[in-house]
């Protein structure tokens, strides 16, 4: 197994990943994202995100996509988007490895939390997350607007 930073030419791989992750929570069609929008964010002048990709005999089969973001009330902080191990690779230390590579990336930048979202009804992934020290906090809700809210917001209630 090796853990390293992602390449433009792995994200073909990645949106595999991507997309396994998406059939897994049921939700198959809502990947919209392409290729190219992956290598333009994540490798562009300012990149959006950055990739650990984990490799098994020179395949991609696990990737841990995370950001910066800031807190009000604490700072700097990484925001863990995907952990993603390839189904039949589960249960091997993939995926601890590639958490474990985002939590010593945040000592590195000193960040002061490492956050993410986690499905209710993936136990697995919350027990995994609870051994390793987090906390699950199920006073918080997750808000979104898509891009169908985004536009109808803009177009009917900035009058």
């Amino acid at each position: 197994m090796n853990i390293r930073k992602a390449n433009p030419d792995d994200m073909k791989a990645v949106l595999g990943l991507i997309q396994e992750l998406a059939d897994f929570e049921k939700e198959p069609e809502a990947v919209v994202v392409t290729v190219e929008d992956l290598v333009r964010d994540g490798f562009g002048p300012a990149p959006l995100f950055h990739v650990f990709v984990a490799e098994v005999e020179k395949q991609i089969v696990g990737i841990a996509l995370y950001y910066y973001r800031y807190s009000t009330w604490k700072g700097k902080t990484i925001h863990l988007e995907d952990l993603i191990v390839k189904e039949e690779m589960r249960g091997t230390g993939l995926g601890y490895a590639l958490y474990s590579e985002i939590i010593k990336q945040g000592k590195k930048d000193k960040v002061r939390r490492i956050e993410w979202n986690v499905l209710d009804w993936n136990t697995p992934a919350v027990e995994f997350y609870k051994k390793s020290g987090a906390k699950v906090l199920d006073e918080w809700r997750v808000a979104q607007m898509d891009e169908t809210a985004i536009n109808y917001f803009v177009e009917n209630r900035l009058k």
